[in-house]
């Protein structure tokens, strides 16, 4: 059974940062893309960025683009998420979750819909 465990979050003043991991179990990690999503209240999950399998390859939504830097460790199986200059609308819950198909080639991005395997999530409070 696949597990993500996201965690990191918290309560930040914005301009702020934080830096959120994911540990990821049940799967040959190294395999398959990584990507974060959140989901703000009253709002639909979006996604945030994502990592190719073998991490050379990343994408990110135009919202935190140039702020956010996904990265991973494959040998800890574990992805994280670097957020500096944080804003108030960068309040959410943030998953991670993995993609469904190993070894896919293309950019995260493009493919995000096809990523599962929800952990619980972890809260990230940016104040104004």
């Amino acid at each position: 059974q696949v597990q993500m465990v996201e965690s990191g979050g918290g309560l930040v003043q914005a301009g702020g940062s934080l830096r959120l991991s994911c540990a990821a179990s049940g799967r040959t990690f190294s395999r398959y893309a990584m990507g974060w999503f959140r989901q703000a209240p009253g709002k639909e999950r979006e996604f945030v960025a994502g990592i190719n399998w073998s991490g050379d390859k990343t994408s990110y939504a135009d919202s935190v683009k140039g702020r956010f830097t996904i990265s991973r460790d494959n040998a800890e199986n574990t992805v994280y998420l670097q957020m500096r200059s944080l804003k108030h609308e960068d309040t959410a819950v943030y998953y991670c979750a993995g993609d469904s198909f190993p070894y896919r080639l293309g950019t995260p991005g493009d493919f995000s819909a096809d990523f599962g395997d929800w952990g619980q999530g972890t809260q990230v409070t940016v104040s104004s």
